[in-house]
């Protein structure tokens, strides 16, 4: 084990750790992406294909970064860098970890402004905009939301305020005091609106929606997906496990945590499902994926349901708690290289880094209205301009390339002795996760890059 320490402090124990890293995995896609791809690709079948991908695919990528973070005890960049250089590398592995950080910078751009959705419709859901509100009801507020940019921008400055305010306060002020507090209120809005959907929704219908084993409906497609989506359900590619690595204590096992990690990761989004889809068949509805189901079915069932009001406000809450715990990791690593590199103030450099976040989300914002163009991908038309170009550059491209390093960069560049040296537990645990580091996600990965550039689709393999 190294010497090193963070200069930016450290984690109290391991729960605040798998708090913290959890609240970076759990975010927006786990509550309107997973449930939905689950149900519609063979439930259950689905399922237990996706279990199998976190653990060849998940689990040893995110080992990957938080060895790597914890060894380096610096941002992404110098981790990389240092860790090269001590094994005979090159130091050009930095610019791997620049590039994870700038993805991370454009994926809170756009999502800052998702998030702000959210929080709008906190207030919309208060004040009763949804109570017996018609289909056609519901796409128009939505639709009169989107094509405000002034309305977006306000929304979209609170929640960048919000999060540059979490990371300026610096680890154990800011990251862990947020995450102790947020993190068990997310899970219990949870098990809230699951109880909600048990005693009022069709609870069975949403059952067998994500669980019943239907092989038939499993293509190779699917498999692709569920591989795509145990890649990203984590936050990998981008840094921000790497810098929470960073901040762990050396006696801290890293795989028991990192498994502990994908466990309740995975549990909240079957919880999201349980919660979600019972309340939308109970009022007749089709569930849809993406801001489709959360800003537009899902308003129109809590307006029917007794208590929808409430409920509603509760699930809004709890989708801006999801995006909040996500966003500050996303920040992370540029606020902690920027200390690093220049010199400045913790305080400085986060709001350095928020109010670029900030502008480029000017441009998503925009991308709704007046900016807004239209273009084909993967055989599907996009609409919304660069809202949708941000996020197949940084879902389909910058993210497997970031992953696909870092478990190169593990399983090749750095020495078995110094990865030895890091990780704890048996030998043939070790030897397992070796193994399938270097070759077998590697593989993966590719395949998950190829598959959303829709490489595969124009060969025919899928």
């Amino acid at each position: 084990m190294t010497d090193r320490i963070s200069i930016h402090g450290q984690w109290s124990s391991r729960l605040m750790f798998i708090l913290a890293t959890t609240g970076s995995a759990v975010g927006l896609g786990n509550i309107w992406k997973f449930p939905y791809i689950a149900g519609e690709n063979g439930g259950g079948a689905f399922v237990l294909i996706y279990l199998v991908c976190i653990v060849l695919i998940g689990i040893p990528i995110m080992v990957c970064e938080i060895l790597i973070g914890r060894r380096g005890r610096q941002s992404p960049v110098y981790s990389l860098r240092s860790l090269a250089r001590e094994d005979g590398g090159s130091g050009i592995w930095g610019f791997i970890g620049f590039s994870g950080i700038f993805a991370g910078l454009l994926i809170i751009s756009f999502y800052s402004v998702v998030a702000g959705w959210s929080l709008a419709y906190v207030m919309r859901t208060a004040n009763g905009y949804f109570v017996d509100v018609t289909a056609s009801g519901s796409r128009a507020i939505f639709s009169e939301l989107i094509s405000d940019p002034e309305r977006l921008l306000a929304w979209h400055t609170i929640f960048m305020v919000m999060t540059t305010v979490v990371v300026a306060r610096g680890v154990r002020s800011g990251l862990e005091q947020t995450v102790r507090i947020l993190m068990p209120l997310l899970f219990l809005l949870l098990l809230l609106l699951v109880w909600y959907a048990y005693d009022t929704g069709e609870f069975k219908q949403g059952y067998n929606f994500l669980f019943a084993f239907d092989f038939s409906s499993l293509t190779p497609g699917g498999v692709v997906i569920a591989m795509g989506h145990a890649f990203f359900t984590l936050s990998l590619g981008i840094g921000a496990v790497m810098m929470y690595g960073s901040y762990l204590p050396s006696e801290i096992p890293i795989a028991r945590t990192a498994l502990a990690i994908a466990v309740i990761d995975t549990l909240v989004a079957l919880l999201a499902g349980l919660a979600i889809f019972p309340i939308v068949f109970a009022s007749n509805l089709t569930p849809g994926e993406g801001p489709g189901l959360l800003f537009q079915t899902l308003p129109i069932a809590f307006g029917q349901m007794p208590g929808g009001t409430f409920y509603g406000v509760l699930f809004f809450i709890l989708l801006v708690l999801a995006a909040w715990t996500s966003s500050i990791s996303m920040i992370e690593p540029a606020v902690a290289w920027l200390v690093e590199n220049r010199q400045i103030t913790r305080l400085r450099s986060a709001s350095l880094v928020g109010l670029f976040a900030w502008l480029l989300g000017i441009v998503t914002i925009m991308s709704f209205s007046s900016w807004s163009f239209q273009f084909t991908f993967g055989g599907k038309l996009k609409n919304s301009g660069m809202f949708d170009v941000l996020d197949i550059l940084t879902s389909s491209i910058m993210l497997p390339i970031g992953g696909l390093a870092f478990a190169i960069f593990a399983g090749w560049v750095m020495s078995r002795e110094s990865v030895r040296d890091e990780l704890k537990g048996s030998d043939l645990g070790f030897s397992v996760w070796y193994l399938v580091v270097r070759y077998v996600t590697p593989i993966a990965v590719i395949i998950i890059f190829l598959e959303g550039l829709d490489f595969m689709e124009r060969l025919g393999l899928f």
